[in-house]
């Protein structure tokens, strides 16, 4: 995997739990969303308008398919994330929670995908889970004016994260990451909007910093992380993409440090290490035989995340 590809996609990424933040200081989660994905999805509409040829060949199936995975990866995942910190769950813990997602992909890789995952994998994945569980584990502890149950909110949002993976990862269709995103990001701004107008909470409030925080997240959340998320699940695969999410933990964490003068001691700094740590560990252990897996089935490595049993 490209080195500058998963730098950029952890800092992208890990800027959405700090626009969240950012935005939760002067609106609901519903507003921000609503107004993060209406203008996009107008100028992504107009943008497909002019550049259709990106479209030509996509059956209705093909666009229904891609706005499923768009409500499961956009809609469902950032309303989780967004809902929780409304709720109380910090930004760190919300990550933490975030951060199970590559267990739970690496354990449905083999029977979903048939895609090899090694000991040496696994070690890696266990040592991502205890990095992102010493950085956050302060965290969590202190949260205990929040309900329980807003604990289980953005575990919701993983497990929806997961399968909208999974659900494009056996996909045989090509759909351009320009389209994806067009579908994803419409169909996001229907829901939101429908949302935060049955609820009252459309209209944005009057401060400034909230609509920094909307560029924020339309800029760095959405076209870096979102769109850094699929093209490196495309080229490496589900295993080696969710195992650059346990960076998100402790690379917010530093973040929070710096922006919002959060504490950052000893513990974050070794829960960093161990993350680092568990990246190369898995990174490096493919090995030959996933690609071994892969040449026995006559397939080009590159497209091995685009395949479905069936027409999309």
């Amino acid at each position: 995997m490209n080195i500058l590809l998963s730098v950029a996609f952890v800092l992208c990424w890990s800027s959405g739990f700090i626009g969240a933040k950012l935005g939760a200081g002067s609106a609901s989660a519903i507003t921000v969303l609503m107004w993060r994905f209406l203008p996009l999805a107008v100028v992504l509409v107009a943008v497909a308008v002019v550049m259709r040829a990106a479209w030509r060949g996509l059956t209705a199936r093909d666009v229904t398919r891609q706005a499923v995975i768009g409500v499961l990866s956009q809609s469902g995942y950032l309303l989780s994330v967004y809902y929780a910190i409304q709720l109380g769950v910090s930004s760190g813990t919300t990550a933490l929670i975030d951060g199970v997602q590559p267990l739970v992909a690496g354990a449905l890789a083999g029977p979903l995908l048939g895609q090899y995952v090694s000991g040496r994998q696994w070690i890696g994945l266990g040592l991502g889970l205890s990095g992102v569980a010493v950085v956050t584990l302060a965290d969590a502890a202190a949260g205990t004016g929040v309900a329980w149950w807003a604990y289980a909110v953005p575990l919701l949002g993983m497990l929806s994260l997961v399968a909208a993976t999974f659900l494009e990862s056996r996909s045989r269709s090509r759909v351009a990451p320009s389209v994806s995103l067009t579908v994803h990001c419409t169909t996001s701004a229907v829901l939101f909007s429908a949302l935060a107008l049955g609820t009252g909470a459309a209209a944005p409030p009057s401060e400034g910093g909230f609509w920094v925080a909307v560029a924020w997240l339309v800029g760095l959340s959405t076209f870096g992380g979102y769109g850094l998320y699929w093209l490196i699940l495309k080229r490496s695969g589900v295993t080696k993409v969710n195992t650059l999410m346990f960076l998100m933990a402790p690379v917010t964490a530093v973040w929070g440090a710096l922006m919002f003068g959060e504490p950052f001691g000893v513990q974050t700094a070794l829960g960093l290490a161990v993350c680092l740590v568990a990246v190369v560990v898995v990174h490096r252990g493919g090995g030959r035989k996933e690609t071994a897996v892969t040449a026995a089935r006559g397939e080009p490595e590159e497209n091995r995340w685009t395949r479905a049993p069936g027409p999309a």
